[in-house]
């Protein structure tokens, strides 16, 4: 009898009761069927953890930050393998069933697979989300804007999940480590992200606010910050992919603001961050 890996769905809340039922309906939906599903929550003011207990029951509270709920979350799950989402994703039908196909498969090659890259299309409402959802295309496969969020648990534990220091930049820290030692895979399956309707101001808080521990990152992996991770007109997709971005120059020039004004929040928060130590 072929008894199939238990697989975590970690879920990380704070106030997103209007986008955590799609996600938790589509995690429901997969083809995939052992799977158990946590939310840890960051106790939320709104309906999120009404909306979660109807999905599952293992629901708790943790804080302060993400990192800190998504180790939370993995010293609760009892899967072999880890998939740790955001409330504002989508997952197509197949997602499980191909992360943990890549990794059964390349596991009995005696290739070590410590975690997978699932990339993601964004959807959403006016302009902005145009201007994201164009932004994702273009730097498609790329390492710099692509992270791994399906692991094994046990090299998960064992690099020591992700680091609490950082906010943002945790989601590239993590798999930074991780090849060191293992490989990190692809799958073919998508993550929706639901983008929302975006604002210029929103887009230039959150990156200000990400940008606070984004000093730490750098001066822990060695990168510059003068580099393709942090200013994105240094990305080479920008160049490489020049027909999209000519095919829609609205669009792209709507894209460049957006991309500027996220420099402006991100540089300032680094700023912020970088003089206050990163308390």
């Amino acid at each position: 009898m072929d008894i199939k890996p238990l697989v975590s769905v970690i879920i990380t809340t704070k106030n997103n009761a209007s986008t955590l039922g799609f996600l938790l309906k589509s995690t429901k939906k997969q083809t995939y069927k052992n799977i158990e599903i946590l939310v840890v929550d960051n106790f939320s003011t709104d309906q999120t953890i009404e909306i979660a207990k109807k999905y599952t029951s293992k629901v708790f509270q943790k804080g302060p930050e993400r990192s800190a709920q998504r180790n939370f979350g993995a010293k609760k799950a009892k899967g072999k393998y880890l998939f740790i989402l955001d409330s504002d994703m989508v997952l197509e039908k197949d997602v499980v069933a191909g992360c943990v196909e890549k990794c059964e498969k390349e596991n009995s090659k005696d290739i070590i697979v410590g975690g997978l890259i699932v990339p993601e299309r964004s959807f959403g409402k006016g302009f902005w989300a145009k201007a994201k959802i164009l932004e994702r295309e273009i730097n498609r496969d790329r390492e710099y804007f692509e992270a791994a969020r399906f692991f094994p648990k046990r090299i998960f534990q064992a690099i020591g999940g992700y680091d609490e220091n950082l906010t943002g930049p945790e989601d590239w820290d993590l798999p930074f480590r991780i090849k060191k030692n293992y490989q990190i895979g692809r799958v073919e399956n998508y993550i929706l992200h639901n983008e929302g309707r975006l604002t210029l101001l929103g887009l230039a808080k959150r990156k200000y606010y990400y940008g606070f521990s984004v000093h730490k990152y750098l001066t822990k992996q060695n990168i510059s910050v003068f580099s393709p991770v942090t200013i994105y007109f240094l990305r080479p997709a920008f160049y490489y992919n020049w027909k999209k971005i000519f095919a829609h120059p609205e669009i792209t020039l709507g894209m460049i603001i957006m991309l500027a004004v996220e420099t402006i929040g991100g540089g300032l928060g680094y700023l912020v961050g970088r003089f206050k130590g990163g308390k």
